[in-house]
């Protein structure tokens, strides 16, 4: 009795766990590993609300203008 699945979508859902699985081991032999992380939902409109509202705050503190030199300072390294 064979255990190969019978139906297509499982044969594609274990056809892709499979690639999954030889990527991670070829990964995990080069020395990496996987690591996930749990990062802000960039898409929501609570996201957008919260960066307007932080972007309103800076703008208007009196410290703005050497805030926005510090951010264009560091922002230089990262662009090169």
């Amino acid at each position: 009795m064979s255990t190969a699945p019978k139906r297509p979508a499982d044969q594609k859902r274990l056809a892709t766990r499979r690639k999954v699985s030889d990527f991670r081991k070829r990964q995990r032999e080069k020395g990496l590993r996987l690591v996930q992380i749990w990062v802000p939902d960039t898409r929501t409109p609570e996201f957008l609300e919260e960066a307007r509202r932080q972007s309103r705050a800076v703008a208007m503190s009196p410290f703005e203008k050497d805030d926005q030199a510090f951010i264009d300072s560091i922002s230089e390294i990262w662009s090169k």
